[in-house]
């Protein structure tokens, strides 16, 4: 079963929800996510969350190499919460990973070329700028 739900932007902080948009209604766990957060979105209003994301995945791998953002595959927000589900590539630079500008680093070529696909679980505060990773899979792609 389907419910329809459409976002639209009238401050970049606030979200107004109107029918259109596909949530599937058949996962509980899925219950309530928005469909499909737009790309201007996504560039504008998930910045600190991606941010955090990167630094979380660098913060738990043994790899002494950052990874750093490439991409957004998908983004979700659950309705009337701000726990995000955000589906994004990342890959391996040649900066170590407590560098101090990861996103100007060239990513690995060759034999240490590495990509991983991760979605998460993240409940964000923003105005507090605090995040709550609920639930994280990552694999190498």
């Amino acid at each position: 079963m389907y419910k329809n739900y459409a976002v639209t932007e009238a401050n970049p902080d606030l979200f107004v929800l109107y029918p259109l948009v596909s949530v599937n209604m058949d996962n509980d766990f899925f219950n309530g996510f928005v469909e499909n957060i737009d790309n201007f979105l996504i560039a504008t209003r998930l910045k600190r969350e991606k941010e955090y994301i990167v630094f979380h995945f660098n913060e738990n791998q043994d790899d002494n190499f950052a990874y750093k953002f490439l991409r957004v595959r998908r983004g979700q927000r659950k309705l009337h919460t701000f726990i995000y589900m955000i589906d994004m590539e990342m890959g391996r630079t040649i900066c170590e990973k407590h560098s101090e500008d990861i996103d100007n680093c060239p990513l690995q070529e060759g034999h240490g070329e590495k990509k991983v696909r991760c979605t998460y679980f993240l409940e964000c505060i923003a105005w507090m700028t605090q995040f709550t990773v609920l639930n994280s899979t990552c694999v190498q792609t």
